[in-house]
């Protein structure tokens, strides 16, 4: 069996202090903190497996990077990350991975960890037996928890290839790899057109920021479009960001709110936890 072997900075640092120690043996995670194990230390090199190991010299090569993650394959460290088109790269916190485009984080991590958001997300509008819609899908960590949730079905879509390349690098996805859960390469936008009218009970709809771009995603065309494929007494949860922002009354929230009413959702309301809107289809 082939595995992959994972290293970031707060890994690296261990096991160079341990070698340097001349310690025996280590525990760590070396799948993103999916799971630990006791590794062997002999000779300057960490065991791997009976004929794989990464020396004290490789380590020492990536030690000062400290929001990279890295892939040991073929004996050499390759960053988890893409440059076409802008920059993205997985990036390590104390539970699972978060995704950086251009510098800007696609989970909240300040104060909650990247699993925790897409669990509240879920658990606010999935329930047992739903068909689901996961828009912008990103690295599938809301299709995760709508897993979890019991739904019968789930279609996460996401246009970027390059999220798409490094979301396949990651080991949290494939740990809940499910028939239940279809991702598709696609521009939501557009394949939504597809989709049968009333066909889905919950949505959770988690755009990037809005930006010129981006502003379709936030328009009442699509919006309306949501509407339609959604069944009656559906929910809705749509990403916004900026929590503070609804208590002064900021525009782009209370605007987003006024086009998804215009649309028809009803029970609309802003979850400052979640930096985002709820909506229901009567």
């Amino acid at each position: 069996m082939s595995y992959t072997y994972y290293f970031h900075f707060n890994i690296v640092t261990k096991i160079l202090e341990a070698m340097r120690n001349d310690t025996k043996s280590i525990r760590l995670s070396l799948d993103l903190n999916l799971s630990e194990k006791i590794w062997n230390i002999k000779a300057g090199r960490l065991i791997l497996d009976h004929d794989k190991f990464i020396d004290m010299n490789q380590l020492e090569s990536i030690a000062s990077y400290k929001n990279k993650i890295f892939i040991f394959q073929n004996n050499a460290l390759i960053p988890v990350e893409v440059r076409k088109d802008g920059y993205y790269k997985l990036v390590p916190t104390s539970s699972a991975p978060t995704l950086e485009i251009n510098g800007i984080k696609m989970h909240r991590s300040k104060g909650i960890d990247p699993f925790t958001d897409p669990k509240l997300k879920a658990q606010l509008v999935v329930t047992a037996n739903d068909q689901v819609l996961d828009t912008c899908g990103g690295l599938g960590y809301s299709a995760i928890f709508a897993l979890k949730a019991g739904a019968k079905k789930i279609i996460s879509t996401e246009k970027s290839r390059a999220v798409i390349n490094i979301r396949n690098l990651n080991p949290w996805l494939k740990k809940y790899a499910d028939t239940r859960l279809e991702l598709i390469h696609t521009d939501i936008t557009r394949e939504i057109e597809r989709f049968e009218t009333g066909l889905f009970n919950s949505v959770i709809h988690d755009p990037p920021r809005f930006t010129s771009g981006t502003g379709d995603l936030y328009g009442k065309k699509f919006y309306g479009a949501l509407y339609r494929v959604m069944t009656s007494r559906s929910k809705l949860f749509h990403y916004t960001g900026s929590p503070k922002k609804i208590k002064t009354k900021d525009k782009f929230i209370k605007n987003t709110m006024k086009r998804l009413r215009q649309t028809g959702f009803k029970a609309i309301c802003f979850h400052d936890n979640l930096q985002g809107i709820y909506a229901e289809k009567s």
